[in-house]
Parts: C-alpha cells; structure tokens; sequence
C-alpha cells in the first residue's frame, strides 16, 4: 500500500503539472487576446510557482534509495556548552517539527531528556510521511549557532552545537538479526515533559547494541512492555542504518554525525549575530532568512544536499561562517 501511494501521488502530480502548464499558457493567450495584463501577470505567476513544484518533484523523483521510502526517526543531541547547547538543541527540535508539520508529516515523541536550566540534553521523534527519511537523511550531522546567549548576563557572543541524527523507521520487508546475548537492557523513571509528549512513570527502556555502542532509548508509552518493543524497533533501524552507510559512496561524509561535536565537523551555520545568515557548508547554499529557517523552512538546502549527491558534483572550498 505505501508503494501504490507514492506511485499514484507520482501519477498525479504529473497530470497535475501538464493540467496547469496547459490552462496557464491558454490564460496568457486569453489575456494577450484582450489586453488584460492583469490575466498574464496571474498565470505568469502561476507558471513561476509550477515550475517551483517540477523542480521539487524532479528531485523528489531521485529519491530512489532502498529507504528513502520509509518514515524517519530523528535525534538531536546537546553538544559541550551546558545550558547554551542544550537551548539550541530545543531549538533545532522545534525546527525540524516545524518543517514536519508544514509538510503534514506526522510527528511522535520518543524520548525526551530536559536540560537543568533550559533546553534538551537529548532527544527523539518520529516522524511519518512520504519519503520522509530520504528528505530528512540530509540533515544528520552537526549545527553550529552564533548568537548573542540569552543566558549572559554580560550579553556576549555565545558559539553552541548540537548533533542530529537520523535513521530510517523499518518495515517488516527488511530483516534484521540481533542476538539478544548481544543487548543489554536497562530500565528508569520517564523523565521528559509529560502530557502529550511523554509519560512521568516507571516504563522508560533503554537498549544498548554491545558490539556496535549503539543505544536507544523510548520512553513514550505508559507500559514497559510497549516502549521495549518500540526500542528493538528503533534499535534495529540503527543498525539497518550503519549497515546502509557502510554501503554508500558517501559514507565518509555521512559519518560526520557520529564524529565529536564541535569545531570541523558543522554541516550549517546558523548565524544571528552580528548578521543573519545561514549557510550549509556542503553546498554552499545561504539565505539571511534565518526566522524563516528556524520556522521549518529548510526545503532549500535538502534540495540542494540532494542534487548534489544525485548528480555527484564534488561540494566546493566553501568557506565557514563566522
């Protein structure tokens, strides 16, 4: 069923194009007929917009990767810095939720570790729609914010990271063994936000791949049982996610997300002061929206990411933003 709806949404986004290529052109025809430059400026604009969608859904046509089909967990993670790493790791949840909504993805809170003061120490969702994990694949890796800290009171410029990871959710098509031998389990208290998102009670699981380092945690039902099963589910889409990077020509590049975070490893830099401006380090693509960016609005640089890797053009020297 998930393959005939991305074939059908395929289909018709084609006759959809063709559809208002047509109507459009026969509008401007219309209006250069009677002199209404009104009726020309609105399908010109229309045709301006449309060919928006055709580049949209050229690439969105690349998204031929054995996963990029499926759902999408997300982690973000506090780097060093305390408080300052951990607002900003608020912050970039917020953002990546953000664009899931704009999109009509549907979003699902997993695990969820506040910071003492403000902020996250960690945390993870998943996020459900079309083509989701081919999207948001290319944003795993480190975020670099310069700002002023609102937690100065001497209002200095603050440099913070934060880590995103990102992996696929996978379906029973995909088979992945796990001895148990192999897993270690540990069990605590819930301890994200409560209410909607998350349950303050004795349910939390925590599972740890010993021969990879891979760990997991979720924290989202109210019953152990339930979030242990949620957790293999998640544990064997990180596994089925190093065995796909291990595959891929990228994988030196992919493996930025795992490296420490900080300094020489930053995909983007989101700077708002003294200037706004964010700019991805790979492809060079920046925009001063940066209110925009942090609203969800990242379509730009995914588009981007994605080109490049399906075209293959080498990322320039591009130059980090101070």
């Amino acid at each position: 069923m998930q393959e005939r709806t991305s074939l059908v949404d395929a289909l018709e986004g084609i006759g959809k194009v063709e559809r208002e290529l047509d109507d459009n052109v026969e509008m401007i025809a219309l209006g250069e007929a009677e002199n209404d430059e009104g009726v020309v400026v609105e399908a010109e604009n229309a045709l301006k917009a449309l060919k928006k969608e055709v580049a949209r859904r050229e690439l969105e046509a690349l998204l031929s990767g054995e996963a990029d089909k499926f759902d999408s967990y997300l982690e973000v993670h506090a780097g060093a810095g305390g408080t300052e790493s951990q607002d900003w790791a608020a912050m970039l949840l917020r953002m990546y939720t953000r664009w899931a909504e704009n999109h009509g993805f549907k979003i699902e809170y997993l695990e969820e570790t506040l910071g003492e003061e403000a902020g996250l120490k960690s945390a993870t969702i998943q996020i459900s729609g079309h083509n989701a994990y081919g999207w948001l694949k290319t944003e795993a890796g480190v975020h670099r914010l310069v700002r002023i800290s609102p937690f100065d009171s001497n209002a200095r410029r603050h440099t913070s990271f934060s880590s995103v990871a990102i992996f696929p959710v996978v379906d029973d098509s995909i088979k992945i063994d796990i001895r148990e031998s192999d897993v270690r389990t540990d069990t605590m208290r819930s301890g994200g936000a409560g209410g909607q998102h998350v349950n303050k009670t004795e349910s939390a699981v925590r599972l740890t791949h010993i021969p990879t380092g891979v760990a997991v945690v979720c924290q989202a039902g109210r019953s152990q049982h339930k979030n242990r099963a949620q957790a293999w589910d998640m544990l064997r889409a990180r596994l089925y996610e190093i065995e796909l990077k291990r595959r891929e020509e990228q994988a030196a590049a992919d493996q930025a997300a795992k490296t420490d975070i900080g300094w020489g490893h930053q995909i983007r830099s989101y700077v708002l002061q003294p200037y706004q401006m964010v700019k991805d380090l790979r492809t060079g693509v920046q925009t001063s929206d940066t209110s925009g960016v942090l609203d969800g609005d990242l379509d730009e640089f995914m588009a981007a990411t994605l080109a490049q890797r399906a075209f293959g053009t080498a990322p320039g020297q591009v130059e980090d933003v101070d």
